[in-house]
C-alpha cells in the first residue's frame, strides 16, 4: 500500500503488515487469504484466525495472507485512487488470491464482506464469478446459517477448521494443476466432510414466504455434517502467533484450554455447535504457554473456554501458572467464569500479579427465568460468588443479562435491578465496598438452539424495557450498558434469514451501509430504505416459527438432533432442568459417537500438582540505567508513539531483559522515550532510557533488543548512565531534520531558503483537540541549508513538514511525497 494512502488514514498500523509471526512472500505458493470483515483490532483479537494462519504457514506450499475491512478513511482513499484492497503480507490484490476465506463471526458484518469484495473488483454473486477469480469461502459460527450469504459464497466450512482447511487448500491446488473448471472443483470440495456448497441445494418458498422445501441437486449430498476435531491434545495450536504493533481488543496470549460446553443454556448457540467438551491437558497448556510467552512478550495470559470455570484442573493449573510467571509480572485472566466456579484458592492465585477484570453472567433476573433457560445457578450462589470476589480485593464486577427471553415478564426485568443491587451490597458485607456495571443485551433467537423457533421481541419492546431498566438502575446508583435496539433487530433478521436476503444486502451496500455493528456507522434510515426497495418485511424473520416448519438451515447438521432441541424447548416451557452430561448421565443430544467424537476430560488432581519452584526474577535493590539510540525506518515510520511503546514492551517481554517494574497495583516496565516522533518520519536518532537490574550491561541490552525487534527498528548505540541523570526530555535542545523533496517542489530551492532566512518572523498557529499552540517558526530555526533536492534544518519546536511548507510556500498536503528524516538530536 502506498505511503500517501497510509499517511492519510487514522491508524496506518492497521494496514502496514510486517508484524512478528507473519510469513514472508512465498513465490509460486497457493495464495490463501484470511479475510476478517471488521477492523484490524477486532480481527487480530480473534483466536480462530490466529489458529488458521498458523496452520497454513506450516505448509510451505501455501502463502497465508490477511485482509481486514478498511475503515472509511482508507476506503475513500482506495476508491479515489482506483486501487484494490490488498493483503498485509505481500500486497496481493484480493482478486488475485486463489482462496479468499471470510470469518463469519457476526451477522452485522455482512455488508463489510460485500464491500471488501467490491473494493477488490470481485463480482459479488458466485454465479457471476467465472474461472479465474478466487474461490470465496466462509467459516465460523454464522456459517451454521449461511443462507443470507449463500448467493455470494462458493462454499462454507461448517465446524472445526484446523484439519479441514488444509484438505480444502489441497483440493484447490490439485484443481489448478489439473485445469478443472469451477464446477468440477465444487464437486470435489463437496466430498470433504464439513464443506457446504450452497449452489448444490435449491430452495423453494410458499406464497406466504415460508420455506417450502430445500432440494439437493445431488442425491448423495443431501445434508452437510459439521466437521469435528476429535482431540484438542494433538490439534495444532499457534505458539508463534502474529503480534500486532497496535493495541487490540484482546491484547494478550490466549490459550484455548477446552472447546465445547455441555451446560445446556437454551439460548446459547455456541453451547450446541461446539459440543462435545474436549479439554487440553494441563501439561499441554503449560507447554503452549511457555512457547507463546517467549515468542510474543505479552504480559497477560488468558485461559479461553466457553466456560473456563468448568475446566477439570483449573485451580491446580492456575497455581502452576502463577508459580512460574508471577515474578515476571504475567497476569492471568479468566474471561468466562460460571457463577459458583470461583474458589478462594483460585482468586488468591489470580491476584498474585494483578486482578484482571471479573465478569459474572446470570443472564436473567429471576430464578424462574433462569430455570427456563437452564442456566442452573441460584441467587444464593451468585451472591456468595460476588462476596468472594470482593473479599479477594476486586472493586468491580461486571454482570451480563438479557432481555426478551422466552416467557419473560416485567417482574423478571425488575429482577435484574434487584439482583444487581444485591450483588453490589456484597461489597459492603465483604468490608471493602465495590461497584457493579450492568450490561444488558437483547435476546436474539439463534439457529441450532432449543429457542430457534421462538419470536424476537420488537424494537419498541426492547426500547421500553431498556428505558425501564436504565431509570431503575440509575436510582440504585448502578451503571448500565446496552446495545441499540435497531442493531438487535438487524441481527435477528440475518440470524434466522434465508437466501432472499442476499438482494437486501446488495441494496444496503449500494446505499452505503458499512460497519453496521458500530453504532456510529449504523444508518437506520438506509436500512429502512433497503427493506422498502426490496419489498422485505423484517418482522417476517423475527416471528415465531412453527415446529413443523422447514427452517432455512435444516440441511446443516451440527450434530445435535432436532428431536433433542424440541425436547429442550418443551422442558423450557415448564422450567425443567437438563443436567450437564459431564457430571450426570448422557442427555442424548446426538453429538457423540462415543468412539472418536466424545467427551474428553481431565481427571481432577490435587491443588499442588503443578506447583513449581521456578527461578524468581526479583528486582535488585539498586538498578542500572541504560540509554539507547535506535533507528525507526521503512514501514516502522508509520507507527505512532503509543504503538512504539507497545512494540518495546513486547520486545522486552520476549528478550528476557531483567527490566525493573514500577510499584503498585498495575506494575509497568521502567523505560521511557525522549519525545514523540510524528507518524511518517524516519529517524536515526530515537532515544530511550531503560532501568534494569544491576549487573546487566549496556551491550547485553543492545544485543537482546536487536535479536527480537522487527525489521526497521534497530538499536545503534547503548551506554550506561547515572541512575538519577536528567530525563531525556530535559536535556534535548534541538533536532536536525532532512526533508527530501520531489523534483517539482525542489525548483529554485537555494533562493527559497535565502528568502526564508531573510524573514524576521513566521508565526504558526496549530490547533489540535481543542488546544491552540502558537510559536514562531523563524525563531525556532537554528540552521537551514539546501543540498540538491533536500532541505536540512536544525530546529527547536515544530515539525519538519511545517517548516518545509513555510519555506516553499505550499500547503502541507503538497509534501505528501516528500521523505522526512530525523538525523540527529542535539543535547544541551
Amino acid at each position: 500500500m502506498s505511503n500517501n494512502i497510509l499517511l492519510s488514514v487514522e491508524k496506518p498500523a492497521r494496514y502496514m503488515g510486517g508484524e512478528m509471526g507473519t510469513v514472508a512472500d512465498r513465490e509460486g505458493a497457493l495464495r490463501f487469504v484470511l479475510a476478517f470483515p471488521d477492523v484490524y483490532e477486532i480481527g487480530m483479537s480473534h483466536l480462530g484466525l490466529q489458529v488458521l494462519y498458523g496452520v497454513l504457514k506450516e505448509q510451505a506450499w501455501i502463502m497465508p495472507e490477511r485482509a481486514y475491512a478498511p475503515w472509511p478513511d482508507l476506503e475513500a482513499s482506495l476508491r479515489a485512487e482506483g486501487k484494490s484492497l490488498a493483503t498485509l503480507e505481500a500486497g496481493t490484490p484480493l482478486a488475485k488470491a486463489d482462496i479468499l476465506g471470510f470469518t463469519l463471526q457476526y451477522e452485522l458484518s455482512y455488508t463489510n464482506i460485500l464491500n471488501m469484495m467490491d473494493l477488490s473488483g470481485i463480482p459479488l454473486l458466485a454465479a457471476e464469478r467465472p474461472d479465474g477469480y478466487p474461490l470465496v469461502i466462509g467459516g465460523g459460527p454464522c456459517a451454521y446459517n449461511s443462507e443470507p450469504l449463500a448467493d455470494f459464497f462458493d462454499a462454507f466450512l461448517i465446524g472445526d477448521g484446523e484439519e479441514a482447511v488444509i484438505e480444502l487448500a489441497a483440493c484447490v491446488r490439485a484443481a489448478k494443476e489439473e485445469g478443472l473448471s469451477k464446477g468440477e472443483l465444487l464437486e470435489r470440495l463437496a466430498r470433504i466432510e464439513g464443506v457446504y456448497v450452497p449452489s448444490f441445494f435449491e430452495v423453494s418458498y410458499f406464497p406466504d414466504g415460508r420455506v417450502e422445501r430445500i432440494t439437493p441437486v445431488h442425491e448423495n449430498y443431501r445434508s452437510v455434517r459439521r466437521r469435528f476435531v476429535a482431540d484438542l491434545e494433538t490439534a495444532y495450536y499457534p505458539t508463534s502467533p502474529i503480534v500486532p504493533f497496535l493495541k487490540t481488543v484482546h491484547d494478550r496470549v490466549s490459550v484455548e484450554i477446552s472447546r465445547g460446553c455441555t451446560r445446556g443454556c437454551r439460548f446459547c448457540q455456541a453451547g450446541y455447535i461446539y459440543r462435545p467438551v474436549r479439554e487440553r491437558s494441563p501439561e499441554r497448556v503449560f507447554e503452549i504457554m511457555e512457547e507463546a510467552l517467549e515468542n510474543t512478550g505479552y504480559d497477560e495470559i488468558s485461559l479461553l473456554s466457553l466456560s473456563t470455570g468448568d475446566y477439570g484442573c483449573l485451580t491446580p493449573l492456575l497455581k502452576g501458572l502463577m508459580d512460574r510467571y508471577s515474578a515476571k509480572k504475567k497476569a492471568v485472566s479468566l474471561p468466562s467464569m460460571r457463577v459458583g466456579s470461583l474458589s478462594d484458592e483460585m482468586a488468591e492465585e489470580i491476584r498474585r500479579v494483578r486482578k484482571t477484570g471479573f465478569t459474572l453472567a446470570p443472564e436473567a433476573g429471576s430464578e424462574r427465568l433462569r430455570s427456563v433457560i437452564n442456566k442452573g445457578i441460584t441467587e444464593e450462589a451468585l451472591l456468595d460468588n460476588a462476596r468472594s470476589v470482593y473479599s479477594n480485593g476486586w472493586r468491580l464486577i461486571k454482570l451480563y443479562f438479557m432481555i426478551g427471553l422466552p416467557t419473560e415478564t416485567m417482574e423478571d426485568v425488575d429482577g435484574i435491578v434487584e439482583l444487581s443491587r444485591e450483588v453490589k451490597r456484597q461489597g459492603k458485607f465483604a468490608g471493602n465496598g465495590g461497584d457493579v456495571n450492568v450490561s444488558v443485551s437483547s435476546f436474539v433467537p439463534k439457529p441450532h438452539t432449543p429457542f430457534q423457533w421462538e419470536p424476537q421481541i420488537t424494537e419498541a419492546e426492547i426500547v421500553e424495557k431498556q428505558r425501564h431498566l436504565r431509570d431503575a438502575l440509575k436510582k440504585k446508583k448502578l451503571i448500565m450498558k446496552w446495545q441499540d435496539a435497531s442493531l438487535s433487530g438487524m441481527e435477528g433478521v440475518f440470524a434466522r434469514g434465508d437466501r432472499r436476503l442476499s438482494r437486501l444486502l446488495i441494496e444496503a451496500h449500494r446505499l452505503g451501509c458499512r460497519f453496521d455493528g458500530w453504532w456510529e456507522h449504523f444508518d437506520r434510515s438506509k436500512w429502512a430504505q433497503a427493506f422498502e426497495n426490496c419489498g422485505i418485511d423484517p418482522s417476517f424473520y423475527l416471528r415465531r416459527r412453527e415446529v413443523d416448519e422447514v427452517l432455512p438451515w435444516d440441511h446443516i447438521d451440527c450434530g445435535v438432533t432436532k428431536e433433542f432441541y424440541l425436547k429442550e424447548r418443551e422442558a423450557a416451557l415448564v422450567g425443567a432442568a437438563t443436567p450437564d452430561c459431564r457430571f450426570d448421565r448422557c442427555t442424548g443430544c446426538g453429538v457423540c459417537d462415543f468412539k472418536e467424537v466424545k467427551l474428553r476430560l481431565n481427571d481432577p488432581v490435587p491443588f499442588g500438582t503443578y506447583a513449581s519452584e521456578a527461578a524468581q526474577q526479583e528486582q535488585t535493590e539498586e538498578g542500572t540505567r541504560i540509554r539507547i539510540r535506535f533507528e525507526k525506518v521503512g514501514r516502522m515510520r508509520f507507527l505512532s508513539h503509543l504503538e512504539m511503546l507497545t512494540l518495546f514492551t513486547r520486545a522486552v517481554g520476549r528478550s528476557g531483559i531483567p527490566i525493573r517494574y514500577s510499584q503498585g497495583f498495575h506494575p509497568h516496565p521502567k523505560f521511557s522515550f525522549a519525545t514523540a516522533l510524528s507518524v511518517g518520519i524516519e529517524s536515526y536518532a530515537e532515544y530511550m532510557d531503560f532501568e534494569v537490574n544491576t549487573g546487566y550491561t549496556a551491550d547485553e541490552l543492545k544485543e537482546a533488543l536487536n535479536a527480537t525487534l522487527p525489521e526497521g527498528v534497530r538499536v545503534l548505540e547503548s551506554s550506561e548512565i547515572l541512575l538519577r541523570a536528567p530525563a531525556l526530555s530535559v536535556i534535548m535542545d534541538k533536532v536536525r531534520y532532512r526533508v527530501t523533496l520531489p523534483d517539482e517542489l525542489a525548483v529554485s530551492l537555494p533562493e527559497k531558503v535565502a528568502a526564508f532566512l531573510a524573514l524576521e518572523s513566521v508565526p504558526l498557529r496549530r490547533e489540535k483537540k481543542g488546544k491552540v499552540i502558537e510559536f514562531d517558526l523563524r525563531h525556532e530555526l537554528a540552521e537551514l541549508k539546501a543540498e540538491g533536492n533536500a532541505l536540512e534544518m536544525v530546529v527547536g519546536r515544530g515539525k519538519p513538514v511545517e517548516f518545509a511548507s513555510a519555506i516553499l510556500d505550499v500547503p502541507a498536503e503538497a509534501l505528501k511525497d516528500a521523505r522526512l528524516e530525523k538525523v540527529e538530536v542535539l543535547f544541551s
